[in-house]
């Protein structure tokens, strides 16, 4: 299995809009690759402007937010290709994409990093924020796994939420509790809002 790193892309569009996704980048010997699904507003910004920005977020809501419709979030300009960072990150990377294997589902867009930057210490790992990561990544899988599924992880996942998480990870968690309960019911909400 490939490493698959979990980051903040970010890419421009023709007109210059700004489109800011969660997205697994795919590490191969010769770099990263960006590997999206069609219809995609990431596919149609690389073919206009063919690079983009990966950032490791400081605040696990960036990434609840940009799955539940939360997407406007502090952005600065990146260093060496047209496009924006995001703001609030451990560090980010810029690439130019170097080569495309076209793809009628599923095109790969493998990137050449140009540019990186460290921007906060790493000081450690907060359990709570892996789960939001996890149960932020089985939100956009609702129509692909059974709901008992999703219903089980996400009461695994609460465990350490409970147990770890800060106000941005409970508020974080808010959020997908609140998309999977839209889509499955009630039964999805495992921590109850006082103890977000």
């Amino acid at each position: 299995m490939p490493l698959i790193l979990e980051t903040i892309v970010t890419t421009l569009s023709d007109a210059g809009e700004l489109h800011l996704v969660p997205f697994g980048l795919i590490g191969e010997d010769e770099g990263y690759v960006l590997a999206p699904f069609r219809p995609s507003p990431t596919i149609v910004n690389l073919e206009a402007n063919p690079c983009f920005a990966a950032s490791s977020p400081r605040d696990i809501r960036v990434i609840a937010g940009a799955v539940t419709g939360r997407r406007e979030w502090p952005t600065l300009a990146c260093a060496a290709i047209p496009g924006r960072r995001l703001a609030d990150s451990f560090g980010h990377a810029e690439f130019e994409v170097a080569a495309v294997e076209h793809h009628e589902t599923r095109p790969r867009f493998r990137g050449r990093i140009v540019h990186s930057a460290a921007h906060a210490p790493f000081i450690g790992y907060n359990r709570a924020q892996a789960a939001v990561m996890e149960a932020a990544i089985l939100s956009t899988r609702l129509h692909m796994l059974e709901p008992d599924k999703v219903l089980t992880e996400m009461a695994y996942l609460a465990i350490a939420v409970g147990k770890t998480a800060g106000p941005r990870e409970r508020e974080a968690w808010g959020w997908i509790e609140d998309k999977v309960a839209a889509a499955l019911g009630p039964e999805a909400r495992v921590l109850g809002r006082d103890d977000r």
